[in-house]
């Protein structure tokens, strides 16, 4: 499963499991913003880092 996650310069996001998600609350960290028709928009600066989460079995 690949997780998502913005960084700015000065801070990084929390991992999030869908790019939605993490898009949802960049706001928070300075990252970009949901403009009004929802799309996406990313501040100067801002890295979009993914990474594959590991399954574990039991």
């Amino acid at each position: 499963m690949t997780q998502y996650r913005f960084i700015t310069p000065n801070r990084r996001g929390k991992w999030y499991d869908n790019l939605r998600d993490a898009q949802a609350r960049a706001n928070a960290i300075g990252a970009g913003f949901l403009d009004s028709a929802g799309t996406f928009v990313l501040y100067r600066g801002t890295v979009l880092e993914m990474r594959e989460k590991a399954i574990r079995s039991a």
